[in-house]
């Protein structure tokens, strides 16, 4: 159970290792969308992207024997980046089992970061057997980049500092993916502004958060196509359940949705954000009449992108 003082606690805990980022607007976007929308620009994260919160928490929590030999996680980019990161600074070791199609600059960022990379071939299956490896050869401590409470709980301040900010908005838009960041963004809202509504993006190619949802079970990913690579993942049992409870509805955007408005952000905010950055902001203009007039915070996920493979 994660309560409202737990996620106090959890910013407590973590402010003087991450960013405090700031929040942005755009006229133009406003005017485009015909609402007030507040972005909170994660893209600025230590690291680009909002996982350094999640991971930074669940290391903060290790005993001082598990921090004696490591930790080790499965992602194919940002996670393995914050982890790193975060690993380093508490200097401890981590251990990175990344796919071998994961974008290299994900993997440079990873190595510069001081982790250690194991690669495997792009399947699920594939990726877990690895890590059990790994573990079992290491005795690092597995942390799940977002089927993990004290993960959610460090993702769940991006809005908490959104609201602390803008304590009015009637809704908040993020992306969804394995739902860690959606799910602590949900936690956020219950217990800090509990009349703001929840609404994720997901892309149409990678859609299973919006099938468990209509059938009330954890649907599994699969065979993802979509641009937004940091979208392809599960839901997982702890994320699920906070998703099906809080957030109000699942919006599903189509490829060249996503890179209209990643372009729009890049061209009119001047920022750079990744693909799964813009899947959220897709979304509120897909269905922008239901949120006419209305104050609208959007979660800018990450901006690490290879910009040798940009769609525009």
């Amino acid at each position: 159970m994660i309560t409202k003082e737990s996620l106090q606690e959890t910013q407590q805990r973590i402010h003087k290792f991450i960013h405090r980022t700031p929040i942005m607007s755009s006229r133009l976007i406003n005017d485009i969308v015909g609402a007030d929308i507040y972005f909170k620009c994660e893209n600025f994260q230590k690291m680009g992207a909002f996982k350094m919160r999640g991971a930074t928490n669940a290391i903060l929590q290790l005993s001082e024997t598990e921090k004696e030999f490591g930790v080790a996680t499965h992602s194919s980019g940002n996670f393995a980046q914050a982890i790193a990161l975060a690993a380093k600074v508490q200097g401890i070791k981590a251990f990175i089992v990344m796919p071998s199609n994961a974008p290299e600059i994900k993997k440079t960022a990873v190595k510069g970061y001081g982790g250690e990379i194991i690669e495997c071939i792009p399947t699920l299956e594939a990726r877990e057997t690895t890590l059990n490896e790994v573990v079992n050869k290491t005795g690092a401590v597995f942390l799940h980049p977002y089927n993990d409470y004290n993960v959610i709980q460090g993702q769940a301040t991006a809005a908490m500092e959104l609201i602390e900010e803008h304590d009015d908005l009637d809704a908040i838009f993020a992306p969804v993916g394995g739902g860690g960041l959606l799910s602590g963004t949900a936690l956020a809202a219950h217990y800090f502004s509990p009349s703001t509504k929840i609404v994720a993006g997901e892309p149409m190619g990678a859609d299973d958060a919006w099938q468990s949802m209509q059938k009330g079970e954890i649907v599994p990913q699969t065979n993802p196509k979509t641009i937004a690579d940091g979208l392809l993942t599960s839901l997982g049992d702890k994320t699920f359940p906070i998703i099906k409870e809080h957030v109000e509805k699942i919006i599903r955007v189509e490829e060249n949705e996503i890179i209209a408005a990643m372009r729009l952000i890049w061209e009119r905010m001047k920022l750079i954000v990744e693909p799964s950055s813009a899947v959220a902001l897709a979304a509120l203009i897909k269905e922008k009449k239901k949120y006419k007039g209305q104050k609208i915070g959007v979660i800018l996920s990450g901006g690490n992108v290879e910009l040798s493979k940009l769609p525009f």
